[in-house]
């Protein structure tokens, strides 16, 4: 029998609280899902989940009973937060499905270990953990953890059709934790599926490929994404432009040591083309500080790598630091995955990597004169101010904002006299 009862976050009192409340008077719970996952594949625990066979409404009667805070944040499926010396631990009601249609499900509570586990998606998220820290396997998990091999429980087709969101955390789970090919039958079930991802709420998508991308290397991942035609189901965009710059943005990331950007890694498989990024922005509903990153990107002409430091400063003045550096990091990952054996690109990627880290330490300068400052030298309120005002910004930019506002002014007044 596998035991995690040395694991630290076994060991935590306050996980021993919420057993106790929990397996008094006949109920039993039991850590569920990540955090045994994880410790068993030797990765760092963060969120600890617990399955019991209380009702909600039991376990916050419970819960009130001994002191600790329950916070009622999903009662209807099941779920009570509580909050052990300021520590939260969701605890879920054991479940069975009673009706599904591939984008939301009907529950019944239940106290059937075996009924619950099989319900969940993927074998490696549906191994509990009790109170004596035994890990339970219901459903053949702990060997496809063995294998780093990512498998729905039981029939893939059917585990499918039951939230086809799972299409989607099916591949995000092999980016995390598979190794190898993944699973046929996973794979078909999702590519047979894949035009019902039209059917789930944009924010969904979104928010798993967001996670997805996020991952250390989603590399492989992505291209059987591609390869099964899931990619294109949910960007489009990326039908006609590939996915070739992914391999070396991960190993410029790692040898760069930039953290994981899941936005930069949809700009490198994406066309820097404003109407279809504008599009795209709307169908997935992004944020708004999301649709303003492609939106600065898509401005960004190409960056001359051989750019002066002067030259290169007035185009970050124009156009902003932020699109210009995903133009960089993108140029640059590609140079460096030409770079061996190449010495031109071996320099473009030096030359590239000094313009990077220039953007990255630029303050735009401040413009030191203002419309009020036009129409004190008798310039009437109107469309002439601005023109002025341009005008004179243009020539200060190009004097690689050198003239000072005395210099600025009296170039003002010849100009109106």
């Amino acid at each position: 029998m596998t035991n995690l009862g040395n694991e630290p976050w076994f060991k935590d009192p306050a996980l021993t609280r919420v057993f106790s409340l929990l397996n008094a008077d006949g109920g039993e719970g039991r850590v569920v899902g990540g955090a045994v996952r994880n410790s068993l594949m030797g990765l760092a625990v963060s969120d600890i989940d617990v399955a019991t066979t209380l009702t909600p409404e039991q376990v916050i009667a419970r819960a009130s009973a001994t002191g600790i805070k329950a916070v009622p944040t999903g009662v209807a499926h099941g779920t009570v937060t509580l909050v052990v010396d300021g520590k939260p631990f969701e605890v879920t009601t054991l479940r069975a499905d009673v009706e599904t249609d591939g984008r939301r499900a009907k529950v019944a509570f239940s106290s059937d270990w075996q009924t619950d586990a099989e319900r969940r998606d993927l074998t490696i998220n549906a191994l509990y953990v009790d109170a004596a820290g035994d890990v339970i396997d219901l459903v053949g998990g702990l060997a496809d953890i063995e294998k780093r091999d990512i498998r729905f429980i039981g029939d893939a087709p059917t585990r499918v059709a039951e939230d086809y969101l799972r299409i989607l955390r099916f591949f995000r789970f092999f980016a995390y934790y598979g190794t190898g090919r993944p699973d046929a039958d996973g794979l078909r079930a999702c590519a047979s599926a894949r035009s019902k991802l039209k059917t789930l709420s944009a924010e969904r998508v979104w928010s798993e490929l967001r996670k997805l991308l996020s991952a250390e290397d989603p590399g492989r991942a992505l291209l059987w994404m591609r390869q099964v035609g899931v990619l294109s189901e949910i960007l489009p965009e990326t039908e006609k432009w590939g996915i070739d710059t992914i391999p070396a943005l991960i190993d410029t990331e790692k040898a760069l040591d930039w953290r994981p950007d899941p936005l930069l890694r949809v700009a490198a498989i994406v066309p820097p083309d404003a109407e279809r990024l504008e599009k795209m922005a709307s169908r997935l509903k992004l944020a708004n500080a999301e649709a303003a990153y492609f939106k600065a990107w898509s401005k960004v002409p190409v960056v001359n790598d051989e750019l002066s430091f002067s030259a290169f400063a007035r185009l970050l003045y124009r156009y902003g630091a932020e699109g210009i550096k995903t133009r960089l990091k993108l140029a640059l990952a590609t140079a460096r995955g030409k770079a061996e054996g190449d010495m031109q690109e071996m320099a473009r990627s030096a030359r590239l990597g000094n313009l990077l880290n220039q953007a990255e330490n630029w303050k735009k300068p401040q413009f030191p004169i203002n419309g009020g400052d036009v129409m004190d030298v008798g310039v009437a309120a109107g469309k002439k101010v601005g023109e002025m005002l341009s005008s004179l910004e243009d020539f200060w930019v190009e004097q690689n904002f050198s003239p000072d506002r005395a210099a600025l002014l009296a170039r003002l007044k010849d100009q109106t006299r």
